[in-house]
């Protein structure tokens, strides 16, 4: 008997993880995806997987938070980390990838895939069947709507923000120097040094320029999510917050004159062939026009090239502590699940996670078999129980941290070698499970 096809509804990270999944389990998929015909207001491409913000999918080394996600989903065989590791670019202790290869390439193998269709369509109400909601912090207005008919429940909000992208050829290599903070791992970044006179400079026109207007709902009904606040909100906090954020210039110096500088601002490579240059930290909701003459501003930009100015959207998410269970199932429709930013993980590797996990567990109830959840020891099992855990009247948009996770049996205090302690017996505790998977 031919299997009944599963619907994703979305086609980013976690649609495109989901979807895989679902199609190397052997059940047939109809992914959807509303572009080219609809357009978000933070996607350019058609592409599937399209990074919207930075091209960074943060931490490399499996010690970090982030890095110990990517390593238990490459243990998991994740298609997106896969395509990530294939298409990376220097980023010092990052994993950051080109970011048009990347998805390009995803969105030509799910294409080839005999078991995934991919429809290029707006879906407005939410199917009957298995299905996996990936629609992202954008959902479309329409499927918003009837998402929150299913669950009696309003969204909540929070504004995120993207950082400009500058032509690499536009950047005086004069002042802006390569090297990484601490000199680790390959001279990744380009750094554009401040002394005291200049920042104090930058910061004064910063804090006063002129941003875009937002609309009194957005006002009265969305936050900043801290991770992401953009650079003007930093400047208008204090005179010394941004060189304690990303303007930080601790472990950088000139190799050449070895001079040390009252602020840094790093440009991180976007591409393999190191053309375009993201401006590490710059999220931004200012003007076009003030972000071009207020960021010539630094030392080295002066004659910038925008390829790309800083846009900032309202995020939308649903609060899934009093929807959701830890299988990515809503409580109260079995064959409906959810992941990504949609359900209040944070960050492009979170999102891969959930779709792992919501794709995997489709096709279980699919084949008939018992479904997931992965052990909280492990980063992706601790950050998917803390968002169907959490408390439901405080629920915010998390990412990968070791905070979340259990606590060590052996009180450690050096912080490094406590992260050491928490991957090996994540990585442990996940070989164990997929064992008897």
């Amino acid at each position: 008997m031919k299997k009944q096809a599963i619907h994703v509804i979305g086609g980013g990270l976690a649609g495109t993880e989901a979807a895989w999944q679902i199609a190397q389990a052997g059940v047939p998929v109809i992914l959807y995806e509303m572009r080219p015909q609809r357009f978000s207001g933070a996607h350019h491409t058609e592409h599937l997987a399209e990074l919207v913000c930075s091209n960074s999918f943060g931490a490399l080394a499996s010690d970090r938070a982030a890095g110990l996600l990517h390593e238990e989903l490459r243990r998991l065989n994740s298609i997106v980390i896969s395509k990530a590791d294939k298409h990376m670019v220097p980023a010092g202790g990052a994993l950051a990838v080109d970011r048009g290869q990347f998805s390009q390439d995803l969105t030509n193998t799910l294409a080839e895939h005999p078991l995934i269709e991919l429809r290029r369509d707006e879906i407005n109400t939410i199917p009957d069947g298995i299905v996996v909601l990936a629609t992202g912090p954008l959902t479309s207005p329409t499927l918003a709507e009837d998402l929150y008919s299913f669950t009696g429940l309003e969204y909540l909000s929070f504004f995120d923000a993207a950082s400009p992208i500058i032509v690499g050829e536009s950047i005086n290599k004069n002042i802006a120097f390569m090297a990484s903070r601490y000199d680790k791992g390959q001279a990744a970044y380009l750094n554009c040094p401040m002394n005291k006179r200049q920042y104090l400079h930058f910061w004064e026109k910063l804090r006063c320029g002129e941003q875009v207007e937002l609309k009194q709902f957005e006002l009265e009904s969305a936050k900043f999510f801290e991770a992401c606040l953009p650079i003007e909100e930093q400047a208008r906090r204090g005179e010394d917050t941004m060189r304690y954020g990303p303007l930080k210039p601790v472990g950088l110096s000139n190799s050449l004159s070895g001079e040390n500088y009252y602020a840094i601002v790093q440009l991180r490579q976007e591409d393999k062939a190191g053309k375009l240059w993201n401006m590490v930290g710059f999220q931004t909701n200012l003007r076009w026009g003030e972000q071009k003459r207020i960021f010539r501003l630094i030392p080295g930009l002066e004659s910038a090239e925008f390829v790309r100015l800083g846009v900032m959207h309202r995020n939308t998410f649903i609060n899934a502590p009093q929807l959701m269970l830890p299988t990515l199932q809503f409580k109260h429709r079995s064959d409906l699940f959810a992941a990504g930013q949609l359900i209040g993980t944070e960050g492009y590797t979170a999102a891969t996670a959930g779709g792992w996990l919501a794709g995997t567990n489709a096709a279980r109830l699919a084949l008939g078999k018992t479904l997931l959840s992965s052990p909280k020891t492990t980063m992706m099992g601790a950050l998917l129980d803390f968002i169907s855990s959490a408390s439901p009247k405080h629920f915010q948009p998390m990412p990968p941290n070791f905070g979340i996770l259990p606590e060590l049996s052996t009180k450690i205090k050096s912080k490094q070698e406590r992260y050491g302690y928490y991957r090996d017996r994540s990585l442990t505790g996940l070989e164990n499970w997929k064992s008897n998977l």
